[in-house]
């Protein structure tokens, strides 16, 4: 496990996935405290002279020409985390609330939110003990960043809220001042302004948008693979993904996923056994327009990582202390970069489902298999085979459509209409989270269909190097189904192990793009 030191300086989404999935320990930076220092001084001295700060000496949102002063000031900042912390529905996974405690104090130790060495640091020890806060999953519109997730987040740092042991069977947790005891921690009393710098960002827009790419990268690749098995058990050609014919259309993820392709099919004796056959003049789109298809997949998850890796070197507080020393009121903590990309991804890999289900769908209708029994069934007619598999992938398609109506074209106000056009950027991220449940349930039919196909197929020819190190990853957990057994465990097996059959791939033909 690496150690992942946090300076303030930008993060990778592959840093955010190594620390969600507890692939990394966090420590923070040994030089955070003198980095921050400056800006926290030019928060106390406008606290001194009684200066004007949105969010120091006044109220927030519509109330921000309500002026506070005194002792008033700090518990400001502590009502604020209770208010604001109104979310509700089911709390978030514990990988996401381990990638908003990273977040949060890398922003903080920017050094541009007036706060004290103390906040990044308790977030960060939350972290190292497995205390999670109890997060809930709705009640954001991605506006002035995600308030009711982040108070819930901040609400331990001052002994309120509830915390849970990671992996602990209860999601509802502790009353976080209990927990904090057990460990020797007291609840912090908050500065003025640092309530507010824990609720202003897009932190939780931020890791479900990391999280998204990097599961989508996965799948586009594991897709590339499971065409590969498809083209082999429908008897399909390889002739459309001939570098001659790409590049005279270089779309960049078209030619990753064409290459890709080939080298998949390498080697096929299958391939080679009807390479010569006039059974087909061309294959289904399905099958010749893999490229294509998951190349604009590609392309969209392109623009959608660079979205998110300037998310995670940028500081999305407000108000901010710049570089002159000057506090600043800013609208960096809108959600609407996060929101596109969101719903683009979404979008997208709604696509990759959509024409994975039709590739196995030919494999299951004995007018379009090329040979196959009906239903990949052996003896069909008493077994039904993958029939239903099919009813799977095709409803969670149908789902995929509904859940692909973009988010960010909406809006609402928000207090008092001080905050009068909002992103939805959580919704975008949540629902795009969502799509990629349904993809991965998808895949999996495909290659639980392609790889049975391919044992059909057994008596006429094997399948390529890179195919069989798949077909045979799949069967160490999922036997060939000869005669009707349930389906679901099988679905669920390849679904959960979709990670290792693009490994299986390429400890035979090397990474694939």
């Amino acid at each position: 496990m690496r150690t992942l030191v946090v300076t303030g300086e930008p993060l990778t989404v592959d840093d955010v996935v190594d620390v969600a999935r507890l692939r990394a320990q966090v420590e923070l930076g040994s030089g955070v405290a003198a980095r921050m220092e400056p800006s926290r001084g030019v928060v106390a001295d406008a606290v001194g002279r009684h200066d004007v700060v949105y969010g120091v000496t006044t109220g927030f949102g519509a109330l921000a020409d309500t002026s506070v002063s005194g002792e008033d000031l700090v518990r400001m900042q502590h009502a604020l985390l209770r208010s604001h912390a109104a979310g509700i529905g089911e709390p978030l996974a514990d990988d996401v609330v381990r990638a908003m405690l990273l977040l949060r104090a890398r922003t903080l130790a920017a050094g541009l939110s007036g706060v004290r060495v103390d906040l990044p640091w308790r977030l960060l020890e939350l972290l190292r003990l497995g205390l999670l806060p109890v997060v809930p999953s709705q009640g954001s519109v991605g506006a002035s960043g995600d308030l009711a997730q982040l108070a819930a987040l901040a609400l331990p740092l001052i002994g309120e809220g509830r915390l849970r042991r990671a992996g602990a069977p209860d999601p509802l947790g502790r009353p976080a001042a209990r927990l904090l005891a057990e460990h020797g921690l007291e609840p912090l009393r908050l500065a003025p302004k640092e309530g507010l710098s824990l609720l202003n960002g897009t932190e939780p827009m931020q890791v479900l948008l990391a999280l998204a790419v990097h599961d989508a990268e996965v799948l586009t690749r594991v897709a590339d693979v499971a065409c590969a098995m498809s083209v082999e058990g429908l008897l399909g050609t390889d002739r459309p993904y001939d570098e001659r014919v790409q590049v005279i259309r270089p779309h960049p993820g078209q030619l990753a996923s064409a290459a890709n392709l080939r080298r998949l099919l390498a080697g096929s004796p299958l391939m080679a056994s009807h390479r010569e056959s006039r059974h087909a003049v061309q294959d289904s789109y399905a099958l010749r327009c893999a490229p294509q298809v998951h190349g604009a997949v590609r392309d969209v998850l392109a623009h959608c990582r660079g979205v998110i890796e300037r998310e995670l070197g940028s500081v999305v507080d407000n108000p901010v202390v710049v570089a002159d020393g000057e506090v600043m009121t800013t609208g960096n903590f809108h959600g609407q970069p996060l929101a596109f990309a969101a719903d683009m991804l979404a979008i997208a890999m709604a696509e990759i489902a959509s024409i994975s289900e039709r590739r196995a769908y030919r494999m299951l209708d004995p007018a379009t298999s090329r040979g196959l029994p009906p239903f990949l069934a052996p003896d069909a007619g008493t077994n039904s085979g993958f029939m239903l598999a099919q009813y799977t992938a095709a409803a969670v398609v149908s789902e995929n459509k509904v859940l692909c109506h973009p988010a960010s074209v909406d809006t609402i106000p928000t207090s008092g209409n001080q905050e009068d056009h909002v992103s939805m950027g959580w919704h975008a991220v949540r629902k795009a989270t969502d799509v990629l449940v349904n993809v991965r349930t998808v895949v999996a039919v495909e290659l639980l269909c392609a790889a049975q196909a391919l044992d059909l197929r057994a008596s006429t020819a094997v399948p390529g190097p890179a195919t069989s190190a798949v077909r045979d990853e799949i069967r160490q957990e999922v036997p060939m189904m000869d005669v009707d057994r349930e389906v679901t465990p099988q679905i669920a097996s390849v679904a959960r192990r979709l990670d290792q059959m693009a490994a299986a791939a390429e400890r035979v033909v090397g990474k694939l793009t």
